[in-house]
């Protein structure tokens, strides 16, 4: 692949990795309305519900799974910024590719292979909540394990195609 289809690839992934992200974002409003729904029922009515403090644990999850996409795309990952921000921008894209082809991409790429038999499982028992008013099709909520780091690995790999053009031309990378 020539060096601008690599960098079209990218852009074009993240985009759409980027609009992902922006409609899970939504989740957080419904999450805050869950929780404010929850605190006046329970210091108004002195009555809590289950399925609600489920519900607010599980959009949680969603949005911090899929917001590590998000992160991952907007090169806003936490990293060490003292050490990195002092580096030449050769050394950058070093760290990056060894972080990503070492660290991260392995780490995520374990956790992916390992919860397809989470999710599966959870799917063949029709898991459910332990509680009796609790959500059921606990299923579903694992099923964004699988999901996310799907994305998440798509988005480190246009990372690493990024990281990689800039070593093959640094003037030329296109940082966002």
């Amino acid at each position: 692949m020539s060096q601008s289809l690599l960098l079209t690839f990218a852009n074009r992934t993240d985009q759409l990795l980027k609009r992902s992200g922006q409609m899970v974002a939504w989740v957080y409003i419904v999450l805050i309305i869950a929780i404010i729904t929850q605190i006046i029922l329970r210091r108004g009515f002195h009555n809590g519900m289950i399925a609600l403090e489920e519900l607010q644990w599980h959009l949680y999850a969603i949005g911090v799974m899929f917001g590590m996409v998000y992160t991952q795309v907007e090169n806003a990952h936490v990293r060490v910024d003292l050490l990195h921000q002092n580096m030449k921008p050769r050394t950058k894209h070093w760290v990056e590719i060894f972080g990503l082809l070492f660290l991260a991409m392995p780490f995520i790429g374990t956790v992916l292979i390992n919860s397809f038999d989470f999710v599966s499982e959870a799917w063949r028992v029709n898991e459910s909540s332990d509680s009796p008013s609790g959500l059921p099709y606990r299923w579903l909520i694992k099923g964004v394990i699988p999901a996310s780091c799907s994305l998440l690995l798509l988005a480190m790999f246009t990372r690493l195609l990024r990281s990689i053009d800039g070593l093959r031309s640094p003037t030329l990378t296109q940082e966002h």
